[in-house]
């Protein structure tokens, strides 16, 4: 099996030093491994991405020495792709329409205190508002509605999510997760699948994966979480399900994980005060 892997940022601002401890940790294996490092463009809500963003992924990576086999692909120019396995006369994925808001979903909790809600990978964990909605493909136009994922219409051979998760960057030992299908409500909830007018994160990037042929995800703790509902998507698609390794998270001075506001430690920051990516490289630990 060839290896594949790729780095999929969202040009919603600049790279800091998380994405390039991630995106050097995926570019490395690929080039240990003697397979192939492919690049993402995660643009699907075109509300929050800029174009100046997206030129500098590409100065940032070039810089730090990272070069991509394949061409890029923009997940904005996949919408076709994604619409199909929601439109399909009998969807493998079942779902239902949605109109809450989140605060509509803090309502319905009815939860006086932050600590007393529960939080999935997502946020505030769907309580099954619009559960009854069922989503006709025929009927509904697809610029207008929140389709979220049914997990009661999912088929009832499909009794557990399980993958193996690779504990070191060398992909060398295994630990085993799982996640029964009766924990999905308490934990994950049903999340959305598609925001009136573009396929939400979950679904675009099981689908992204499949289609550049996807052998191992590397990527943040923060995603532990979500990779169970990545694999019940690949299940119910027939698509095969990668190797998933969660790195830990480069964290600030106070230990918060970064964020794009975090512009002090920008990698352009980095760049234009006259660091080297042996530099870089040291920062993060590598």
């Amino acid at each position: 099996m060839t290896f594949r892997t790729r780095f999929a940022p969202s040009p919603t601002g600049p790279l800091h030093l998380g994405h390039a401890y991630s995106a050097l940790l995926a570019h490395d294996a690929a080039r240990r491994h003697g397979g192939a490092f492919l690049l993402r463009i995660e643009d699907l809500d075109q509300s929050r991405v800029r174009a100046e963003w997206e030129e500098l992924i590409y100065q940032d990576l070039e810089w730090l020495g990272i070069t991509w086999d394949e061409e890029s692909i923009k997940q904005s120019e996949r919408k076709d792709a994604y619409l199909s396995v929601l439109s399909g006369v009998s969807p493998a994925i079942p779902t239902f329409t949605c109109t809450c808001n989140r605060r509509d979903i803090q309502l319905a909790i009815g939860a006086p205190h932050a600590e007393d809600m529960a939080f999935g990978p997502d946020g505030l964990i769907y309580p099954g508002t619009c559960r009854a909605h069922h989503y006709d493909p025929h009927l509904g136009d697809l610029d207008t509605l929140n389709l979220r994922l049914s997990l009661n219409k999912i088929a009832h051979d499909i009794n557990s999510i399980t993958h193996s998760e690779y504990s070191d960057i060398s992909f060398s030992n295994h630990i085993q997760s799982s996640m029964t299908l009766a924990e999905f409500p308490d934990r994950i909830g049903e999340v959305v699948l598609w925001r009136k007018g573009y396929a939400a994160y979950h679904l675009a990037s099981v689908i992204d994966d499949a289609h550049q042929g996807i052998t191992h995800v590397i990527r943040g703790q923060d995603l532990r979480e979500a990779t169970h509902i990545h694999i019940l998507l690949q299940t119910l698609l027939g698509f095969p399900t990668p190797a998933y390794h969660h790195h830990d998270l480069i964290r600030d001075e106070n230990g918060k994980r970064l964020a794009k506001r975090h512009d002090v430690k920008a990698i352009r920051k980095y760049r234009e005060d006259g660091a080297t990516p042996a530099d870089v490289r040291r920062m993060v630990g590598l």
